[in-house]
C-alpha cells in the first residue's frame, strides 16, 4: 500500500475538509496514478469529493464504522474489515488518499509514500507526518522545483524503511 497527498511548507494538508491549493500538475500526477488502481478514504475525504462521489475509474474503498452500505464504494466498518479487503489487492494497486486519520492509522503500513511539497503556507487545520524527521523514512526520489497556478511544487517520494504488514 501506498499513500498519495500534497503538503505545504508545514506538512499541512488540507482545511476545512478540503484541499489549500488547485495545483494541475498536482491533480495530473493524482489521476495518473491512481486511476485503475484502488483509493482507500475515510468518510470525510468521501464527502470532500466533488457531489461526495466515488473517484472515476478506481475501486473506492471508504472506512467509514457507522455508514450505510452503497452502491457507488466499499463501505467498511472496521481497520480489519478493511485490511480483509485491501488483502485482495496487489499492496502497489492500493493508494491511500486520506484524510488526515486515515493516513495517521495507515502510514507504518504504507510501503512508499508520494507527496507533491508546495512551497507555501495553507493555513491547515488537518496535518501530516513531517516525514523528513521521521527516521523510519527515507526521501527517495525530489523533482525539480515546477511553478503551477502561481506555486513552486516539488514531487517527492518517500520509503518506508520499518514497513508493518497488515
Amino acid at each position: 500500500m501506498k499513500a498519495i497527498l500534497h503538503a505545504d511548507k508545514q506538512w499541512g494538508i488540507g482545511k476545512n475538509n478540503s484541499l489549500m491549493f488547485r495545483i494541475p500538475a498536482d491533480m495530473k500526477f493524482f489521476k495518473e496514478t491512481t486511476t485503475g488502481n484502488v483509493v482507500v478514504m475515510g468518510s470525510n475525504t468521501l464527502k470532500s469529493l466533488p457531489a461526495g462521489k466515488p473517484l472515476k475509474d478506481r475501486i473506492n474503498i471508504v472506512l467509514h464504522p457507522s455508514g450505510e452500505k452503497r452502491d457507488d464504494c466499499l463501505i467498511v466498518n472496521s481497520l480489519d474489515e478493511l485490511f480483509g479487503e485491501i488483502k485482495k489487492y496487489p499492496p502497489e494497486k492500493v493508494f491511500v488518499i486520506g484524510g488526515m486519520m486515515m493516513y495517521k492509522t495507515l502510514l507504518p503500513y504504507c510501503s512508499e509514500v508520494y507527496v507533491t511539497k508546495v512551497d507555501a503556507v495553507g493555513d491547515a487545520d488537518a496535518f501530516f507526518e513531517n516525514l523528513d524527521l521521521n527516521p523510519d523514512f527515507k526521501l527517495v526520489y525530489e523533482s525539480a522545483p515546477q511553478e503551477t497556478n502561481g506555486y513552486t511544487v516539488r514531487f517527492t517520494a518517500y520509503k518506508n524503511l520499518n514497513l508493518k504488514e497488515y
